[in-house]
């Protein structure tokens, strides 16, 4: 067998394709999809103009070898290769040599870059029919993934791929085709558009995956694994993996890495038939995926481990799309028919679950929802069918987003939309796409009552006219704002959003056919191929070339198409195309330049199409087109058209003379069939009874004269060719049955979902066997919603942030406390460890010794310091601890408070006044878990109740076998007595169908007859004129057909009692078998023991099964006992059912309002908490300011005491020193002294001078002495003065530091008022919200003492008698449990012993407090008499009361001792510099020596020099006296000379300056360069050049 391709069929649905290696063939089911567009040619037809044969053997003979060398390789390739890389440049293509060899010859046209195609199919020739099924190694592997999956593992893309198929016996190579080019391209599917670089993007068509280099237009294919198609398709945040969500039965997801699309993960059962969309989540570790029809399951990935994280159904209409939130990965997004969806990941005391909120339209009308966008703060924004846009928020629409005049955002529904660079984007199907203001979209608000708010696009494109715009997805060019953009009417579009000046033009760059193509013809003459489909197009292709030539638009789509052969049009240029309207048009390709001939190698692309001839033979549409074989005649197909059938009467009580007639003949018929029927039943019988005759007197005859049964076949082949018909006859009767069969099974499956499968056990009626009593089970069905259902509670109040606060503040605190020390710690181990290492000076030892005899000075007055503030604070803690008069104990007004809520006189629930406590409010949530306990109490009672009857009716079942056992060894037993000596053998009890309810869905064929014959019969009852027909199918309440093992209640024992009693019924006639003899004395005797034996053993058996019987009967009389008292409850528990229920629908008509109440309780709670915690922080840091006052105080006074302990007594000095230090001066401020820091030292004297004097003119109002403070007055100690000076700046920065701290005070004053204003008015709105739910909750309380509580009572149980008798109103009666009574007995009993015992306690604790009263008086004397020895002390030693902290605060001075520590440190650096100058100083001084002593000699050589000139000065004038008169012509020739020297000099000077220019202009960028300068005299000689 060869498979064949037959144009049009099933690859038309798929839509284009051009293809040479189909690469899996599956059956036609699975082969034809639809949705994508696609047309596929192959590469074994020849070219028009190959007539050579010759050609053709070598190219098969290349291909052969092309064969074999790939089935070579597949041997030796590895299932896993982590090296092989699919996607590379074309330029960097490898092919095997075989493949070069051959792909040489052919024109760079056809050449493919797919490297993923060549690599593909490699190994199909290793893998023909073992691919039908996982090979063992992939099992391997899977099980090795679920324990722990590698980094580096990958997938076998090869084992992963829909393979060909072909039969067995088939010779047809499984790489016959190979997949070229596509045409197609699925553009109704949703996001089936992704880039994964600049220049790849990747799109299903069909059963393809299809890499679409956008710059070289070249393509990569990726095929499907399940072979039934791809559902959708995703890409990685980072682009380095893409998901392809397969379509089929339980179809998988697998993740590819790119650029080396291997198969990286499989995740599996993830829906039932195929994925509808696909998600990462911003970081790319969880993947979402929501199935299609029928389970819609959404399901969240860890895809690297290939396990499911979440499960659940998303809706019950269709999902459309499923994403992450980008700014919280815990929360989800879906949206789809009629509905918008929103999910969170939510940790509950189950672990981790899917809690999916769904939206509300409210006054909205209910629509599909295609695109959406996740706000950053949580809102959601989404598209609707009327081209608005939703704003949701806490799953309500806030408002209605619309243009201006109420006009629509987008004419039709909106399919996307995006945030991109702060700038919400909208993608419609009316083709437009609008830019909206972030911004504006998320203030938006209602401002009326129509829920609308208009805004304005700040920009908008119009792709083009008839654009429906699915999906865009961005290009990440660098200063570019390019998109490319899904168009569902069969393109790709490349759009300009920058919307700037120079923005391009919308531009389409790749066209299809917007849904499934409907016929495909070939021209007979070139490489044109001809598609037409419903889109209402038909165009023409070149696939060799692989472009698309033209194409034209009709108002119909196109149904039928054909190439006009040769013999009709010489050219090949003509097809005729049949359309949905029955018109047939006949359509002529030419070229506008004068054409004629389309060459597919030359990429023409100025083709046209114009209509030539129109006619219309149909009303319908137009199914097929051919020609006749001469090329003569043409035939046109059609649809049938059905005409409307005339409605029947559907009354069969309906008088029809037809039906009479038909009915007589019938009935005519039938006679006669039933008459030849009976004949030759008749026939049959005398055969058979002739028959059974025979085979009795054969087997009278001896052995080895017996006929074997086999000998009286006539002829087997007889018999074979009946039981073949018959066999045959049961297939067609089968068949006929089918539908009727799937029907009753389809009733029968419907009946038990509705009726049996909610059954947890159905009634079985146990009976005794002796007495007529009965006990019947519980018809028990599955436990009810509100047993398994918990709903939350909104009146339940949750932890407001304030506790959260109070509970995590602290410890955050204390660990980023910890954090900072550890921090501080290192770096000072850092610094210590630095200075370890460096040598020490002796003015660095001196220092530190100072510094520390210092530190241990103020350790020591630290220490002091540290024992006075533990002692005040020990005295502090005491006072404190200390009650005060009115104090009461905790505990007391605790048991005060517990017993004013539980105790004392209570009002009744019916009372007006009756105040609900918090603990005993009820609400629906708590309703129906109360009522799911009591479902849960009743379902466990009742099965109990059930398992035991049902032991019951096994013990039954058991008691009858054995029974029957025993009645059978007792048979066995008499049949060895005399009849006289026969006991009457016990009736075995039966076994009751009521007793097994569950043989009622058993049945055999017997059942089926019987059932059968009922069914006739009840048919013959109701229409007895009516054609009789029976149904051989099961009946309604079977379920399986009955073996013998499932139909037999025996257990093994009874089977193996049966077994002996059967055997001894066998074994026992075989004596007498044996010709009668007279019996010995020795036989007589042991036959009277056997008799004696027997009579024991008989009257034995009966008994026992008297006693089985007895036994059985009053284990049943128990149990009924016991399932009369749980009837009882039972019904109670049923009444308290029905009040519950009604308390519950009750309860939910309060629920809304109770919970609008109890929300702004906790609201105003929540508020009041926080007011209140920040009236307490308010507080702690206006102690802390009050402490801190405190503490300058007491400086300020620990100030005082100290200059007054410096200056000491009689010193005569004192009062100008106190004056000093109290003096008040005007100081600059922080800020103002920092901001003129760099002025000079004079202005600050000056300054200092000014205040100086303003504070002495200040005082001198007060005193009549002025003073100067600047100066130490005469014979006064001027480190006391300096000391004065020093605590009057201390004074001044303590005096500012309180001012500073009193007015944060008062500022914390302002705002506690303000906030306790507040908190006033909070609790005024929070006592009255309280009293709306208390008031609210009373009116519950009312409304559900009006309901009605039955309680069946006993007449012994009503003590509430009038004059000995009942009375008739038992309005004013209280119903007690006996429970409830005894508590409040023992309740007065224990209130009794404990007033008693109060009473003694009081006696005992009046007593206790006189006598801590007399110790407290007795105390106060001690302390007085102590007060009063220290202060007597304290004048004798120190002659005045003193203030002993302040002097051990004083013992050291700390500035002093600092003061003392700089002027060492400053000594010790002036000693250094000191050294350093004088070193200075002495070498400079031996350089003046050595200067000093050069110079010298060089004065004594000047002195020489001089004599010597003296001398030739006086010899010179000699000479020039002598010759004077000789040289004085001479000496103006001299002079004319020297003076064209120096022009000479001049003129070199300044070429030396401008080559100096030059050279400098040289070695910068672009200079210019300056002509030379020339001499005076070449500027004098060139016009005489010239």
């Amino acid at each position: 067998m060869r498979p064949t391709a037959r144009p049009g069929s099933a690859s038309l649905e798929e839509g284009w394709r051009c293809l040479g290696n189909w690469s899996k063939r599956r059956p036609p089911a699975e082969a034809v999809k639809r949705g994508a567009a696609a047309v596929r040619t192959f590469e074994e037809m020849k070219e028009p103009d190959d007539q050579d044969t010759d050609e053709e053997k070598s190219v098969t003979s290349k291909s052969d070898g092309k064969k074999s060398l790939r089935s070579s390789k597949s041997e030796s390739r590895s299932p896993v290769q982590e090296d092989d890389t699919f996607l590379e440049d074309a330029t960097d293509e490898t092919f095997t040599e075989g493949e070069e060899s051959y792909l040489e010859e052919d024109s760079d046209e056809e050449r493919l870059e797919g490297s993923l195609s060549s690599f593909q199919y490699d190994d199909l020739q290793s893998t023909r029919v073992s691919q039908q099924t996982p090979a063992p190694a992939v099992e391997e592997a899977e099980e090795e993934v679920k324990k722990k999956i590698s980094e580096s593992f990958f997938y076998d893309y090869m084992e992963l791929a829909s393979m060909p198929f072909v039969t067995l016996d088939s010779d047809i190579p499984l790489d016959l085709l190979t997949l070229v080019h596509s045409f197609g391209y699925d553009c109704r599917k949703r996001a089936n558009l992704q880039l994964l670089d600049n220049s790849i993007a990747i799109y299903i068509a069909g059963n393809q995956l299809i890499f679409l280099n956008l710059k070289t237009k070249e393509q990569i294919y990726l095929r499907s694994s399940s072979g039934e198609g791809i559902g959708v398709i995703g890409v990685h945040p980072h682009k380095t993996y893409f998901t392809v969500a397969e379509k089929g039965s339980f179809p998988d997801i697998i993740i590819y890495e790119y650029p080396s699309l291997r198969p990286y993960r499989i995740l599996r059962d993830g829906t039932e038939k195929g994925y509808a969309y696909v998600n990462f989540n911003y970081s790319g570790t969880l993947l979402a995926s929501v199935g299609s029809n029928p389970d819609y399951t959404l399901t969240i990935w860890n895809w690297k481990e290939e396990q499911p994280i979440l499960r659940t159904k998303a809706f019950s209409q269709e999902v459309f799309k499923v994403t992450f939130n980008p700014d919280n990965e815990e929360q989800l997004t879906t949206s789809g028919s009629g509905h918008i969806k929103f999910w969170e990941m939510a940790f509950t005391f189950t672990g981790l679950k899917l809690q999916g909120s769904l939206g509300r339209f409210g006054k909205t009308t209910t629509t599909d929802i295609e695109g959406y966008m996740e706000l950053p703060d949580g809102k959601v924004l989404s598209g609707s069918e009327w081209g608005n846009m939703l704003l949701w928020e806490g799953g309500l629409i806030k408002v209605e987003l619309c243009r201006g005049t109420s006009k629509s955002c987008h004419n039709g529904p909106i399919n996307q939309i995006m945030l991109d660079e702060g700038e919400v984007i909208t993608v419609g199907s009316d083709g437009c796409v609008r830019i909206w203001d972030f911004e504006t979209i998320d203030t938006a608000d209602i401002i009326d009552e129509t829920g609308l708010l208009e805004i304005e696009p700040i920009n908008e494109l119009q792709v083009d006219k008839n654009v429906n715009l699915f999906s865009m997805i961005k290009m990440s060019e660098t200063g570019n704002n390019f998109w490319l953009a899904q168009d569902a009417n069969g393109a790709i579009w490349k759009l300009d959003l920058s919307f700037s000046n120079i923005t391009q033009d919308p531009e389409c760059l790749f066209s299809f056919h917007s849904g499934a193509v409907e016929a495909v013809a070939v021209s007979p003459l070139t490489y044109l191929m001809a598609t037409t489909a419903l889109d209402c197009s038909v165009r023409i292709y070149d696939f060799a070339s692989k472009t698309l030539l033209t194409q034209m638009k009709f108002k119909q789509g196109g149904t039928a198409l054909v190439w006009v052969p040769r013999m009709v049009n010489f050219t090949g240029a003509e097809i005729i195309v049949g359309f949905e309207d029955g018109v047939v048009r006949i359509l002529e390709l030419y070229d506008p330049k004068g054409l004629t001939i389309f060459v597919g190698r030359k990429k023409i692309s100025d083709a046209d199409i114009r209509l030539k001839q129109v006619f219309k033979p149909h009303t319908a549409r137009v199914t097929a087109l051919a020609y006749e074989r001469d090329g003569e005649i043409l035939a046109t197909g059609f649809g049938i058209e059905t005409e409307p059938i005339p409605e029947d009467i559907e009354d069969p009580k309906a008088y029809s003379i037809e039906n009479a007639r038909r009915k007589r003949e019938h009935d005519k018929l039938m006679k006669e069939v039933e008459e030849i029927k009976a004949r030759k039943r008749e026939q049959i019988k005398a055969l058979r009874t002739k028959f059974c005759k025979l085979l009795e007197m054969n087997e009278e005859l001896p052995m080895h004269m017996q006929f074997k049964r086999t000998d009286f076949d006539v002829d087997s082949k007889i018999r074979a060719e009946m039981h073949r018909r018959t066999a045959f006859k049961i297939q067609q009767v089968e068949k006929e049955l089918a539908w009727e069969k799937e029907k009753h099974e389809l009733g029968l499956k419907k009946l038990k979902n509705r009726f049996r499968d909610p059954l947890e056990s159905d009634t079985i009626v146990v009976h005794a066997i002796l007495s007529d009593h009965k006990i019947s089970s519980y018809r028990l069905v599955q436990p009810s919603k509100y047993s398994k259902f918990k709903r939350t509670s909104q009146s339940e109040r949750k932890p407001s942030k304030l506790d959260r606060f109070e509970k995590e503040g602290t410890g955050r605190k204390d660990s980023q406390r910890d954090a900072g020390g550890s921090i501080a710690i290192q770096e000072e181990s850092i610094i210590e460890k630095g200075k370890k290492f460096r040598p020490k000076t002796l003015s660095e030892i001196m220092v530190e010794n100072q510094i520390e005899k210092t530190r241990k000075l103020i350790l020591k007055a630290e220490r002091a310091q540290l024992k006075i503030q533990q002692r005040k604070k020990e005295w502090e803690e005491l006072y404190k601890s200390k009650p005060g008069d009115d104090y009461e104990d905790p505990k007391d007004l605790q048991a005060i408070k517990e017993a004013q809520v539980y105790m004392g006189d209570f009002n009744l629930k019916t009372a007006p006044d009756y105040k609900i406590p918090e603990h005993m409010r009820i609400n629906a949530a708590k309703k129906e878990e109360e009522l799911g306990h009591l479902d849960s109490l009743v379902h466990g009672n009742k099965r109990y109740m059930n398992k035991c009857i049902l032991s019951l009716r096994d013990l039954k079942v058991a008691v009858v076998e054995e029974i029957q056992c025993l009645v059978q060894e007792l048979k066995n037993i008499q049949s060895t007595l005399h009849v006289s000596k026969h006991i009457p053998i016990p009736q075995i009890p039966q076994i009751h169908p009521e007793e097994v309810p569950e043989k009622r869905f058993q049945y055999d064929e017997e059942t089926l007859l019987n059932f059968k014959q009922q069914h006739m019969k009840s048919d013959d009852e109701k229409s007895p004129g009516v054609e009789q027909t029976g149904s051989g199918g099961p009946g309604g309440g079977f379920l399986k057909l009955s073996s013998g093992k499932d139909g037999d209640l025996t257990t093994r024992d009874s089977m193996s009692r049966s077994s002996k009693a059967s055997t001894l019924s066998l074994d026992i006639p075989k004596y007498m078998e044996f010709e009668k003899a007279e019996p010995t004395d020795v036989e007589l005797e042991i036959m009277k023991r056997d008799e004696i034996k027997h009579v024991y053993m008989q009257q034995y058996l009966v008994n026992r099964v008297k006693e089985l019987i007895v036994t059985f009967d009053a284990e049943l009389r128990l149990l009924r006992h016991q399932k009369l008292k749980l009837d009882t409850q039972m019904k109670l528990s049923d009444l308290h059912h029905v009040t519950l229920f009604q308390e519950i629908l009750l309860l939910k008509n309060f629920e809304k309002q109770e919970n609008i109440l109890q929300e702004r309780v906790n609201s105003l709670d929540k508020e009041e908490q926080y007011m209140q915690w920040k009236i307490n922080e308010t507080l702690k840091e206006m102690e802390e300011k009050k402490n801190e006052i405190t503490k300058l105080q007491e400086q300020e006074k620990a100030l005082y005491a100290g200059f007054q302990t410096a200056i000491g007594e009689n010193n005569k000095f004192a009062n100008f020193l106190m004056k000093v230090l109290k003096k008040k001066i005007k100081r600059v401020k922080k800020k103002e002294v920092e901001g003129d820091a760099d002025e000079d030292e004079e202005s600050e004297e000056s300054s200092e001078e000014e205040s100086s004097l303003e504070s002495d003119e200040d005082e001198s109002e007060s005193e009549d002495e002025v003073f100067d403070d600047s100066i130490c007055p005469t014979n006064c100690d001027v480190a006391l003065f300096e000391l004065t000076l020093q605590l009057r700046e201390k004074r001044l920065d303590i005096e500012e530091a309180l001012v500073e701290e009193k007015k944060v005070v008062d500022n914390l004053k302002k705002e506690y008022d303000t906030l306790s204003k507040k908190v006033k008015i909070v609790a005024t709105n929070l006592n009255a919200a309280e009293e709306a739910l208390e008031a609210y909750q009373r009116e519950k309380q009312q409304r559900l003492n009006e309901l009605l509580v039955v309680i069946p009572l006993k007449l012994h149980q009503i003590e509430y008698v009038v004059f000995g008798e009942i009375p008739s109103d038992l309005s004013g009666t209280l119903v007690f449990s006996n429970h409830a009574l005894r508590q409040l007995q023992e309740r007065i009993r224990e209130l009794q012993e404990e007033n008693s015992k109060q009473q003694k306690l009081n006696k005992e604790w009046r007593e206790r407090r006189k006598q801590l009263i007399r110790e407290k008086r007795e105390m106060t004397k001690t302390i007085h008499k102590m007060e009063e020895t220290v202060r007597q002390l304290m004048i004798s030693k120190f002659g005045r009361v003193v203030n002993l902290e302040a002097l051990q605060t004083l013992s050291v001075n700390t500035t002093l001792e600092e003061l003392k520590i700089r002027k060492l440190r400053k000594e010790l650096a002036n000693a250094k510099e000191m050294k350093m100058w004088e070193e200075k100083i002495a070498q400079m001084r031996w350089e003046l020596m050595m200067k000093t002593k050069e110079h010298t000699r060089k004065l004594y050589q000047m002195n020489d020099l001089c004599i010597e000139k003296k001398k030739l000065d006086s010899r010179l004038n000699t000479l020039q006296n002598q010759q004077g008169n000789a040289f004085q012509s001479l000496r103006e020739a001299d002079v004319v000379a020297r003076e064209e020297v120096t022009e000479l000099i001049q003129l070199q000077a300044e070429r030396i300056s401008a080559l100096k220019e030059e050279i400098a202009l040289l070695r910068r960028k672009g200079g210019l360069i300056l002509p030379p300068i020339r001499s005076p005299q070449e500027k004098e000689m060139q016009p005489a050049d010239l």
